[in-house]
């Protein structure tokens, strides 16, 4: 894996400041954002964001050096020096994946496992009244989405760095990771060396993301669909079904299936459910 330093390219869209980190392709500071920045709209590529906890110089970012030593504990590293170890807490709501985590990270001896929970609030809890450096949670919780999570530390100032880890590989969820702030993004089916490395590279002050085009960050998602397609999601969205849609429009059944594969395919989801969150997310106006 590569790291470009945000210093190596100063008018690229790296903004945040950190270096970067980069799961699948070589970064280019023109077109991509190869976890190592969360650009996600023109406006915010326009100015820099000093709100951000993913900012080193953030006011209420909390880094390894300036967290009291009580309650951390050491390991040794290559050079026999004692290095205090990654506190981490695992917020998932499969038990198997909680435990399987926690015995793997645990085992590797540079992370200590503060804590595992079962949900968004349990682990907000958790981070507020423990110096936790890095927490690696599921998309989709009881009570919380990562979404919801991730708004709630940044809202709160938790120096946490957030890490998504999820079995859901759809675009718009690797996308809404990004613009809601968090370090870095592991699918469940990736392989564990892989989330090894991104706890690593978080730990140190470096986002951890996805190949992504940063124009499917900055850009409407609708903007790339036909007239048909757009009348197609909003029928869908009104709920009407394959048939109904057809006899309002005036086409086939079998053409509303067709047009509907191309609107799937463009919107980067597998089915309507899908499609219509997606939908719902776009402000009316823009709609």
């Amino acid at each position: 894996m590569k790291t470009l330093a945000a210093e190596d390219a100063p008018t690229a869209k790296l903004t945040r400041g950190v270096d970067v980190e980069h799961h699948q392709a070589p970064v280019t500071s023109s077109n991509v954002v190869g976890g190592g920045s969360a650009t996600v709209s023109r406006e915010e590529a326009a100015q820099p964001r000093t709100d951000d906890p993913r900012l080193p110089d953030a006011p209420h970012q909390t880094s390894a050096s300036n967290r009291p030593a009580s309650g951390r504990t050491e390991c040794r590293g290559p050079s026999g020096h004692a290095t205090q170890r990654t506190r981490i807490v695992i917020a998932d709501k499969n038990p198997v994946v909680r435990a399987g985590l926690r015995d793997y990270l645990e085992g590797d001896g540079r992370f200590e496992v503060v804590d595992v929970v079962n949900g968004g609030n349990a682990f907000v809890s958790v981070c507020e009244a423990n110096s936790i450096d890095v927490g690696v949670i599921g998309w989709a919780m009881p009570d919380m989405t990562g979404s919801d999570v991730l708004g709630t530390v940044k809202r709160r100032q938790i120096g946490t760095r957030v890490i998504i880890y999820t079995g859901d590989s759809s675009p718009t969820v690797l996308r809404q990771a990004v613009k809601d702030g968090a370090w870095g993004f592991i699918l469940k089916s990736d392989d564990p060396e892989l989330l090894i490395e991104t706890l690593v590279s978080v730990s140190r002050g470096r986002l951890s993301l996805p190949f992504v085009d940063i124009s499917s960050l900055a850009n409407d998602p609708l903007e790339q669909l036909t007239k048909r397609e757009r009348e197609l999601l909003r029928a869908l969205a009104n709920g009407l079904t394959n048939e109904q849609i057809a006899a309002r429009i005036g086409i086939s059944h079998n053409t509303v299936k067709y047009h509907l594969k191309n609107l799937y395919d463009k919107l980067g989801v597998r089915n309507r459910a899908m499609a219509v969150g997606l939908y719902m997310t776009i402000p009316e106006d823009c709609r």
